[in-house]
């Protein structure tokens, strides 16, 4: 797949980074191709840096991991994007994109792209490595459409979790973004550290 990254940090480094591995093409999406954040991942293999633009008009999947509240000046940015893929990583726990609840729902009103919550709901260091003891751990998503789950799926297995969860359609973003705090609360509010993690089990 040709992937854009927009949002070069932890989150955004650590998919690209693995996608990088499995062969996909990576499209940075920068603000400043001469200095950006993440710099360092030019040096994985399949991976470029473009104007937002640009990466998102040679890409047919692009991952938002940036604050929410950029989405207004990054959709600008972006050009046209429909039928393309959009998968949301941010979580507006903080700070709203007012007046939406959260940037999957501005992408849903704004754009005509197949979007997917995806890839928010644990830390980055999980999407590095989400390795237990030898147990892949799991990765959850959200949205009203097949398409782009099936390829959140399939790059959450790309990137190494056991698989994918469907967490139903747009009425339950609001609230995978809440099983994210729930992580955030455990790892970093009541000091469990950040290598914990969310698996189902069944029996």
């Amino acid at each position: 797949m040709n992937i854009a990254i927009i949002g070069t940090g932890n989150v955004g480094g650590a998919l690209a980074t693995n996608w990088s591995k499995k062969g996909h093409t990576i499209n940075l999406g920068v603000q400043d191709e001469s200095n950006f954040k993440g710099q360092e991942l030019l040096k994985n293999e399949n991976t470029n840096v473009f104007s937002i633009k640009d990466a998102v008009a040679k890409s047919d999947v692009i991952l938002i991991a940036t604050q929410p509240t950029a989405i207004f000046e990054i959709m600008e940015q972006m050009g046209d994007v429909s039928e393309k893929i959009i998968i949301d990583a941010t979580n507006a726990v903080m700070k709203t994109p007012e007046p939406y609840k959260t940037v999957y729902h501005a992408l849903q009103d704004k754009t005509k792209a197949e979007i997917v919550k995806c890839f928010n709901t644990t830390g980055f260091e999980n999407m590095l490595n989400p390795i237990y003891d030898g147990v892949a751990i799991d990765m959850f998503m959200a949205g009203n459409s097949e398409k782009a789950k099936s390829v959140a799926k399939q790059l959450a297995l790309d990137c190494g979790f056991g698989t994918c969860i469907d967490f139903g359609k747009s009425d339950k973003v609001e609230l995978l973004e809440k099983f994210a705090l729930s992580w955030i609360n455990l790892a970093i509010m009541q000091g469990q550290g950040r290598n914990i993690a969310f698996k189902v089990l069944r029996r």
